[in-house]
C-alpha cells in the first residue's frame, strides 16, 4: 500500500477515476462547478454537500477508503478467493464486517459481467458442492446429485467467460443457455453429452470424453474446465459452503477475476473502482435477499482488449427527453434526472 499511504490518497485516487473532467453533484450533475471543503464537496449551482463516497459501495461506510482499496486489492488478486475470517484478520475487522464487504465487492462484480461471448467458445457443465460422504449421518441425502448445484458455463477463447446455475443437465436447459450467452454463428466447443446434441445455429464441434478423447485439433474445453477447477478448489478450501441465496454471487466473483487476468495488478484495481458507482447495499438488503439500488447499467470488462469499459446510466420512468432539458455547456441531458452527468 505504499502507492496509497495515507486516507487523503485514497481519496484524490477515487475522484480522479470518477470524475476525470472535474467533480459531479450527484444531485443536480454539475460538472467541475464544485469547491472543496476538506473531504467534501459544495456545489456552486445547487449549494448541496457530497464527497467522493457518494452514490458508491463506500457510501455510509465509517471504515476508511484505505481499507477498502486493501480489501479490494486481496478481492481481485487472490485466485481463489478470500474468505471473510481471513480479510478481517489481514485488515483489522469483525468477521461480519468483512463479510459485508466483501458482499458489496460482489454486487459491484455482478454489474461488470459479460453478456454474450462470441467467435470460439467453449461450453461445459460442473456440479458444486460438498460430496455426500463428508455429511454426517443425519444430513446425508439419498442421491449425491442433491446436494450439489448444477452450474453451466461458457469461455471465450483467451477471453472472458459467463456462468449460470441451472436446475439440470437436460437439452432444454443448456442449449437455452447458449443461445442466451453465445451469438449465433458461433463456433462453439464441448463434451459428448448429449444434451448438446442437435444445435441450431452454430458450428458445433465436441470431443468424446468417455473413449479418452481431450484435445481434437483446435476442438478442447481445457479452458472452461481450468475455470471450473478455480471454483471447486475455492469452494472446499477457502468458502467451504456457498449458501443458495447468495451462490450466484460467489460466481461473479471468479468471473471477474478471469475476465481481467491478464491486466496488470494496479489496472484490476482500477478497473473495479471505476465501477464501484450507483451500487448501493445495506445491509438488511444483503440479509433479507434483496437486490441493491443500482443507478447504472450492467457493463462488462472486454478483458482481451485491456480497457476497462465506462459506466452507463439508464433512464428511469418519467424522465424527460433531451430536448425538453435546458441546455447547459457543462452539463448530460443523459442522466436519469435529465440534467446530470453520466458516470465516467
Amino acid at each position: 500500500m505504499e502507492v496509497f499511504p495515507n486516507e487523503q490518497a485514497c481519496v484524490e485516487h477515487l475522484a480522479r477515476l470518477r470524475w476525470p473532467n472535474g467533480p459531479v453533484c450527484p444531485e443536480c450533475g454539475t460538472i467541475g462547478r464544485a469547491y472543496r471543503i476538506t473531504n467534501r464537496f459544495k456545489c456552486a449551482y445547487c449549494r448541496s454537500f457530497f464527497s467522493v463516497r457518494k452514490d458508491t459501495i463506500f457510501e455510509e461506510s465509517r471504515l476508511p477508503l484505505r481499507k477498502w482499496f486493501v480489501a479490494i486489492f486481496l478481492f481481485m488478486s487472490n485466485r481463489k478467493g478470500v474468505s471473510s475470517h481471513q480479510l478481517a484478520r489481514e485488515i483489522g475487522v469483525k468477521q461480519q464486517t468483512a463479510w459485508f464487504m466483501l458482499s458489496r465487492l460482489r454486487h459491484v462484480a455482478d454489474n461488470m459481467a459479460v453478456e454474450i461471448l462470441r467467435g470460439v467458445v467453449e461450453v461445459d457443465e460442473a456440479y458444486v458442492g460438498g460430496r455426500n460422504k463428508n455429511r454426517h449421518a443425519n444430513k446425508k441425502y439419498p442421491n449425491w446429485v442433491d446436494g450439489f448445484q448444477v452450474v453451466v458455463g461458457a469461455v471465450e477463447r483467451d477471453g472472458s467467460v459467463v456462468t449460470e446455475r441451472v436446475p439440470n443437465r437436460d437439452r432444454a436447459v443448456l442449449q437455452g443457455f447458449i443461445n442466451k450467452r453465445v451469438h449465433r454463428g458461433s463456433r462453439v466447443y464441448t463434451d459428448d453429452l448429449p444434451s448438446y446434441r442437435k444445435m441450431k445455429g452454430y458450428t458445433h464441434r465436441k470431443v468424446n470424453h468417455s473413449v479418452g478423447e481431450y484435445v481434437d485439433g483446435d476442438c478442447h474445453t481445457n479452458s472452461i474446465e481450468s475455470f471450473w477447477a478455480l471454483v471447486k478448489r475455492a469452494h472446499k478450501g477457502i468458502y467451504h459452503l456457498w449458501s443458495h441465496e447468495h451462490f450466484d454471487l460467489y460466481l461473479r466473483e471468479f468471473e471477474l477475476r478471469w475476465n481481467v487476468r491478464f491486466l496488470p495488478e494496479g489496472d484490476r484495481i482500477d478497473v473495479f473502482l471505476r465501477h464501484v458507482n450507483g451500487t448501493r447495499l445495506s445491509y438488511e438488503d444483503l440479509t433479507n435477499g434483496r437486490r441493491p439500488v443500482l443507478r447504472g447499467r450492467r457493463t462488462g470488462i472486454p478483458q482481451t482488449s485491456k480497457r476497462a469499459s465506462k459506466g452507463q446510466t439508464r433512464r428511469g420512468p418519467g424522465t424527460r427527453q433531451s430536448g425538453s432539458v435546458r441546455q447547459f455547456p457543462d452539463r448530460n441531458p443523459e442522466h436519469p434526472t435529465g440534467r446530470a452527468a453520466a458516470d465516467p
